[in-house]
């Protein structure tokens, strides 16, 4: 199969496009062939060893795909090869900057007709991360107040969306240059960060989601009502810990399971959520999309057309 891989560490520039050996399915996993792989922030700082330290060379970056099932390992009765599917890897894995990919079965949910791969792998990590995030561990209500960082990013584009269907009051931040984009997605107010100190525009928040990472983490806590919450994503590991002892951090546990992927698409399919703006690129074309990907400030998603 062909992969985007790397042997040692780096920046975007130590990627490399070749033949590598096709997985096998073990027990309870599937052989996926990949048509479209979905880029994340989180890539770069695998590739640059800023998580871990990797020894198992070459490596094949990727958390999320679609694709159709090639062939089943023993046990797997729960779908059939050609069959359409869409997952992401369990925490731990990679590989889906790939051709083919051996992955759990129970990761993987069919992928309806009316969203393409492109689309699919799209909606993947990201609608996971922001379900899990403002549905289980902010448990949203309707009429609360919340603050979206980095409103035009995949994670928080698709948080806007839920947020409004779930019939909260959103305020997002993001550039001047994306704000109608933001906009689009239902916002109700759009702070351009550049203009405009949120922390000081914004007040009275019951809760707030946090995708940007560095000092706009810390200083979030200042938009939060006594008793709000806050949900970090882009902080490491832990979420930062708030000078005020009235407020709670929250950093989700992002799992992998076949019941919020089904919950992405009974979002998607009620017109709840849309697909995102979304780049393309070849799969010989990672290190352009991992270079993107590195710039940030980014809009909507990147995505990886495998075959």
């Amino acid at each position: 199969m062909k992969a985007a891989y790397f042997e040692q560490h780096g920046g975007p520039e130590v990627i490399r496009c070749g033949d590598l050996p096709d997985p096998l399915a073990g027990p309870g996993e599937i052989v996926v062939d990949v048509h479209a792989a979905s880029v994340n922030g989180a890539d770069c700082k695998v590739l640059s060893g800023r998580y871990s330290r990797i020894t198992d060379f070459p490596y094949v970056l990727g958390r999320d795909f679609s694709g159709v099932v090639a062939s089943l390992g023993d046990g797997v009765n729960e779908c059939a090869p050609g069959a359409p599917v869409f997952g992401v890897c369990e925490v731990g894995q990679e590989g889906t900057y790939a051709e083919k990919i051996a992955i759990k079965a129970a990761l993987v949910a069919p992928k309806p007709d009316s969203l393409s791969h492109v689309d699919a792998a799209a909606l993947a990590l990201v609608g996971l991360t922001a379900v899990i995030s403002i549905e289980d561990t902010l448990a949203l209500q309707p009429g609360e107040r919340i603050l979206i960082q980095g409103g035009a990013g995949g994670v928080a584009g698709f948080g806007i969306q839920l947020a409004k269907h779930i019939g909260a009051h959103v305020i997002a931040t993001c550039s001047a240059r994306n704000i109608d984009y933001v906009q689009g997605l239902g916002a109700d107010e759009v702070i351009d960060y550049n203009a405009r100190d949120f922390a000081e525009a914004v007040s009275d928040c019951d809760a707030m989601f946090e995708t940007v990472g560095g000092d706009v983490a810390e200083r979030s806590f200042a938009v939060l009502k006594p008793g709000g919450r806050a949900a970090f994503i882009a902080s490491g590991p832990t979420a930062p810990q708030p000078a005020r002892g009235d407020v709670t951090a929250l950093r989700p546990r992002v799992g992998r399971d076949r019941t919020h992927l089904l919950r992405i698409l009974e979002l998607v399919e009620i017109g709840a959520v849309g697909v995102p703006e979304i780049r393309t690129f070849p799969l010989a074309d990672a290190a352009s999309a991992l270079a993107t990907s590195a710039a940030r400030h980014l809009r909507g998603k990147l995505v990886l057309k495998t075959r």
